[in-house]
């Protein structure tokens, strides 16, 4: 609004002067003013002194400034409602809420701030990065070939590869990149006092066994039976079939022990196929001291169970088996990969053969996984 020339009290004394006899045209063209004029100072002005006036002035701006700071305050209501279900979290996130309030309510830069909550010396900054594509191309490949693997296995593939890149911002690329996997259910958690055991950390020191169950693309079922190598982490055998009793056991374990050697001790649950009498007689004759679990206590046979889950996590959730020697072909190509690529976290990420390979003789190390019986 266009501020008049007159102050209040100028009006005030015009329009006494108006008053006091003299004519209306007289003080227009005395003062230089439009007769519209001097009938609205009249109208609003008349009968007042110069403090009424005075007030009155104040007042109006203190309305004024009340219709500014009321207009203020709408239009950071609007744009906050405007930014409903966005996340405004990261320096990247507020600067897109800035540019998005710029653009959709016209509003200033240092004002958008304001409304985010954001420094305005953020919203100035150029990223520095170097180029990561080749870097990101070979993640997503990675990713793509094991595709249940978290972002700490594929540092290690990548570091294998040459990349010196650190943990941290192999992390951030895996993030940015959407390749974090989703886990299919949820952790047990163990409960309870539970003591470990002792295990020469050698080879053939402790063996276990457990079966796996699945079915092939036409839905007939079929068995996995995993030995595992406890200190060494190594899959001795997995081998599949529709049927496994007692004596395949037996003579599975007999072919084991021609080439690998015999182990200190072998332990199982309860199943039918390892109490068997084919089995009883078995470890007679072999001299192989065999220990079972206690009833519903899986996890005193953890290094099996956690095979099993990881075989059942990247290899029977992601195939489709058309036949059984299509499943045994694919479950030996990933027995292999196991034992000689795939890097193993409770063994430092080493491959277990790898870990096989360097271990001593006469090493003793309490095992994390295998529990007493008393917990």
């Amino acid at each position: 609004m266009k501020r008049s020339r007159f102050r209040e009290e100028q009006i005030i004394g015009i329009l006494r002067e108006h008053e006091a006899g003299a004519k209306a045209a007289d003080l227009v063209r005395k003062h230089g003013i439009s007769e519209a004029t001097f009938y609205a100072w009249k109208s609003k002005f008349s009968g007042m002194s110069v403090s009424d006036a005075q007030r009155l002035r104040s007042l109006e701006d203190e309305n004024a400034k009340l219709k500014r700071l009321l207009a203020d305050a709408m239009l950071d209501n609007a744009g906050l409602k405007d930014l409903l279900g966005k996340k405004v979290v990261t320096p990247a996130d507020r600067r897109r809420a800035v540019a998005h309030l710029r653009e959709a309510l016209g509003v200033s830069e240092r004002r958008a701030c304001k409304i985010v909550g954001a420094d305005r010396k953020s919203m100035r900054y150029r990223l520095c990065r170097p180029d990561d594509a080749a870097l990101r191309a070979r993640l997503h490949e990675l990713a793509s070939e094991r595709r249940r693997f978290g972002y700490r296995r594929l540092f290690v593939l990548l570091r294998r590869d040459g990349e010196p890149s650190g943990k941290n911002r192999i992390y951030r690329l895996y993030r940015e990149e959407g390749l974090t996997v989703r886990k299919r259910r949820a952790r047990r958690r163990a409960v309870g006092t539970r003591a470990p055991l002792l295990v020469e950390a050698k080879a053939n020191a402790r063996w276990s066994l457990d079966f796996v169950h699945d079915q092939l693309a036409c839905g007939r079922r079929f068995r996995i039976l995993n030995i595992v190598d406890d200190v060494t982490r190594e899959c001795l055998a997995a081998i599949a079939d529709t049927s496994i009793s007692g004596r395949r056991v037996a003579r599975e374990l007999s072919a084991l022990i021609a080439w690998r050697g015999k182990p200190g001790v072998i332990v199982s649950d309860h199943g039918t196929e390892f109490t068997s009498n084919a089995i009883l007689a078995w470890v007679q004759d072999q001299k192989v001291d065999w220990h079972y679990i206690a009833p519903g206590k899986p996890m005193q046979n953890g290094f099996v169970e956690s095979f099993n889950g990881r075989m059942r996590d990247e290899l029977l959730n992601e195939s489709l088996f058309f036949g059984l020697g299509h499943a045994r072909e694919t479950i030996s190509s990933w027995v292999d990969d196991y034992n000689h690529h795939r890097p193993h976290s409770s063994i430092g990420y080493q491959t277990p053969a790898a870990y096989a390979a360097g271990l001593g003789v006469n090493d003793i190390v309490p095992t994390a996984a295998a529990l007493a019986a008393a917990g």
